[in-house]
């Protein structure tokens, strides 16, 4: 067994200056010198993020909603879970945030929002957290929310058999998407477990 995991002292670098390179409307950006605890310095390069939401959104018929989207950063189209970021003063209203973003991405209200988990994405370099949720009794909303101006999205509800063939193309490739199939993959076989020892 692993002695006190969480204890840092021989770990922690410790901030002696931090300069802030960029803010934007999403993250701030940030360059640290830090004190290495083996007695060298290194410079940190850091992204913050006020965090974000995620949702598995499962329909009636045992399908998930997917949107897809084109990322800059990755030039290309890809299927992902509907998220969206966190809106200043909304921090301890996640709930209240995953019912909008599953809204107005698509179209969606979950009668049932289940909280399954947070992550960080990436703390190499970045403080983003994500919120996931598990979405179901899904009913469609006659005046949904509209989307972001910014966003153009398609909708496409898959198999899992179906949504693990996309992630063989490629056209799943996100890692929250990634870990939400896993999951959804997990919550089917429990639920069949349950109906076979019933």
């Amino acid at each position: 067994m692993v002695k006190d995991m969480l204890n840092y002292e021989d770990f922690e670098e410790k901030t002696l200056q931090r300069r802030e390179i960029f803010k934007g409307k999403i993250i701030d950006v940030f360059l640290d010198d830090v004190a290495l605890p083996t007695g060298g310095t290194a410079k940190r390069e850091l992204v913050f993020h006020s965090g974000a939401v995620a949702m598995i959104p499962l329909t009636a018929e045992g399908k998930i909603v997917l949107v897809k989207q084109f990322r800059k950063p990755l030039e290309q189209v890809i299927l992902e879970i509907p998220a969206g970021k966190i809106d200043p003063g909304e921090e301890n209203q996640l709930e209240t945030t995953a019912m909008r973003e599953l809204e107005e991405e698509t179209g969606y209200r979950a009668g049932q929002l289940t909280y399954i988990n947070s992550m960080y994405l990436s703390p190499g370099f970045a403080n983003e957290k994500l919120a996931l949720y598990l979405a179901t009794d899904l009913q469609k909303v006659e005046n949904p929310r509209p989307q972001d101006e910014d966003e153009i999205l398609e909708l496409y509800e898959l198999t899992i058999a179906e949504a693990k063939a996309e992630v063989a193309k490629g056209t799943i490739c996100d890692a929250k998407t990634l870990f939400a199939i896993q999951y959804w993959e997990l919550y089917l076989l429990q639920r069949q477990f349950k109906e076979d020892t019933q």
